[in-house]
């Protein structure tokens, strides 16, 4: 087991990550002020299975094959920033709000069925943008070893917790980001010139951060 006051310094680093602006959290704002709360929870369920994702492939020394192939790196890498870039110009060619207001996605399509694409979509966009980011699985397979001691158990019930608690802090944020953006797309659907600058915003950071991955 991992010692209260080294899981408490984990969680703090964590926390910093998670507060600091990156794809994911543009991602799940954009989506909860476009589509609604529901849709933002979507694309953070896909997020939170890319980051498990990248705790099992680190665990299992797929990141360390990374750096060890540069090529290999490169191709995730400039794959990842294609989408990124993609996911940006598709948020600036697309309406501002896709749902009428008060955000019932299901019953704008007409049917349950209709209604599940809006969240399929969502969650494969959050699984794709932390999934095509070597930069993810390279920071668990950094961080999380720093965390484990072989003196206090097996190293693999250590990394265990590690992941789950970098998947729970994950989650917890992206929940906040979702809720939040929802509150403000209710003040913005009364501000068109509002909803423009948004659209704006997100489209370019997430052009800025893809371009930022295929130049690093």
């Amino acid at each position: 087991m991992i010692s209260a006051h080294l899981l408490a310094v984990y969680i703090a680093a964590l926390v910093v990550v998670y507060a600091v602006p990156g794809p994911d959290m543009a991602l799940v704002l954009q989506t909860s002020i476009g589509r609604g709360m529901r849709s933002g929870f979507a694309a953070a369920g896909g997020l939170g299975l890319a980051r498990a994702a990248h705790v099992t492939l680190s665990a299992c020394g797929v990141a360390a094959l990374l750096r060890n192939a540069p090529w290999l790196y490169d191709v995730v890498r400039y794959g990842g920033a294609v989408y990124l870039a993609w996911v940006g110009i598709q948020i600036f060619r697309s309406p501002v709000f896709a749902l009428p207001e008060g955000g019932n996605e299901s019953g704008a399509a007409g049917t349950a069925h209709a209604g599940a694409r809006p969240l399929r979509a969502a969650f494969v966009k959050g699984l794709l943008t932390n999934l095509l980011n070597p930069k993810a699985l390279l920071f668990c397979s950094v961080l999380l070893p720093q965390f484990v001691r072989p003196e206090a158990g097996p190293v693999a019930w250590q990394m265990i917790e590690l992941g789950v608690v970098l998947l729970a802090i994950g989650a917890c944020f992206d929940v906040l980001y979702a809720i939040g953006a929802a509150r403000i797309a209710d003040w913005m659907r009364a501000h068109p010139l509002a909803q423009t600058l948004q659209r704006w915003a997100f489209s370019s950071a997430l052009i800025g951060f893809a371009l930022r991955l295929s130049l690093d």
